[in-house]
């Protein structure tokens, strides 16, 4: 990062935070003409857009975009997510996922303003890094990516000072947490949270409980799926964005969805978060139990597999490795016979899958009910019994002397 650079162009991913407002100042300075862009992967507001947009060009952007990303999100991650139940080491949702259609989107900005260098306000000490710089070089393997805070190795104190020197006045308010909101839910980290103690009420947003609501409170909603994706809402069909965005709303009221998750992560140490994903939790929740109903035993136990190999390789900064599109045209394929309606009961911090109704249900009862009844005779049970335990019957049996 030494040296004048003249004339030359960077598309820089703009949140409007510390870090990148430092970028967007510390790139012009070095010469480079910074044009910025916003990718909303569901934390913004029109409000919020356009203070983004105004202080970038207040800092000395020479062009800025302001990209909607959530729709893509959905058909890129979290339909896959849903279909293959994506818990990162069997807790953790994925929520990051979003960085790689961030990378995608600046990209496209950067061909349209024929640009080969791109930016971002990622430390050395953190995950998006690895995701970002993965996908830039990955879908672009020629691109410059200039990482100023990474670089430099600075502190956010030292970003404030370099800022008012140059009579840029942040105001950065002490915040208790830091948060994280997308399309997903949000992660927090900070204050307790980093020293591995319980979060303060204050904390938490989307799960907050709605004081109107006691402990005798709940309330049914239905999820009706095709093809392992949720399609109607309470019997209203609506895309399964929507569908996200209303039991977010629905189910976080009654305090369902968040977790306290400690991890590995991708650069070998551990990390500790807390995250609130409502309505993505009702979402797996209901679908893993309609696949219970409508898959075979060996397609469900192998979805467990699938599912950790893909949640860990879009967690770890993999997400373009080819195994990633085999195991979604696998779920594509497995998905085809999930289909039905899930009743859910919601009550204060829980709720219950309480009735499943498929038609491509494997239970029935014409053939046989659990401990009921069947269509086979006792004679056929004991014969299978008996084939069944040979292995172990053998494996118990007193040695023979040879």
């Amino acid at each position: 990062m030494s040296g004048i650079v003249e004339n030359k162009k960077v598309i820089l991913a703009f949140s409007g935070g510390l870090d990148t407002t430092f970028c967007v100042v510390y790139l012009k300075e070095k010469g480079y003409d910074v044009v910025t862009a916003t990718i909303n992967t569901g934390g913004f507001d029109e409000k919020t857009l356009t203070e983004i947009e105004k202080k970038a060009i207040e800092l000395g952007s020479i062009k800025h975009y302001n990209i909607q990303a959530e729709e893509k999100i959905y058909e890129q991650i979290i339909q896959y997510l849903i279909k293959l139940n994506g818990l990162y080491e069997d807790d953790y949702p994925v929520m990051c996922a979003d960085r790689y259609v961030i990378a995608q989107e600046i990209l496209s900005i950067a061909e349209k303003e024929n640009c080969n260098t791109v930016a971002h306000g990622s430390t050395a000490v953190g995950n998006d890094q690895v995701r970002f710089d993965s996908a830039f070089l990955t879908l672009k393997n020629d691109v410059k990516i200039l990482s100023p805070i990474k670089e430099l190795n600075i502190t956010r104190d030292d970003e404030i000072e370099y800022l008012k020197e140059r009579g840029f006045n942040i105001d950065v308010k002490s915040k208790k947490y830091s948060i994280n909101h997308n399309i997903f839910g949000s992660t927090v980290s900070g204050s307790e949270i980093d020293i591995n103690e319980e979060p303060d009420i204050s904390a938490y947003n989307l799960t907050k409980v709605d004081k109107t609501l006691n402990s005798d409170s709940y309330e049914y909603i239905t999820i009706d799926f095709a093809k392992g994706l949720p399609v109607a809402l309470n019997s209203i069909k609506m895309g399964g964005l929507n569908i996200l965005k209303q039991l977010n709303k629905i189910v976080g009221r009654y305090g369902y969805g968040s977790r306290i998750y400690v991890g590995d992560c991708i650069i070998g140490i551990k990390g500790r978060i807390m995250f609130e994903a409502p309505g993505l939790f009702v979402l797996l929740k209901a679908h893993r139990k309609l696949e219970q109903m409508t898959l075979t035993k060996e397609q469900y136990r192998f979805n467990n597999y699938a599912s950790q190999s893909w949640s860990n390789l879009v967690y770890i900064g993999m997400y373009y490795e080819p195994l990633v599109r085999n195991l979604e045209s696998y779920s594509d394929s497995v998905q085809e016979k999930v289909n039905g309606r899930v009743k859910v009961k919601v009550q204060l911090n829980k709720i219950e899958i309480v009735e499943i109704n498929s038609p491509n249900s494997l239970i029935r009862d014409d053939i046989a009910t659990y401990a009921q009844k069947s269509t086979w005779t006792a004679e056929e049970a004991n014969g299978f019994i008996k084939f069944h335990s040979l292995p172990q019957v053998l494996s118990n049996l007193p040695r023979k002397n040879i």
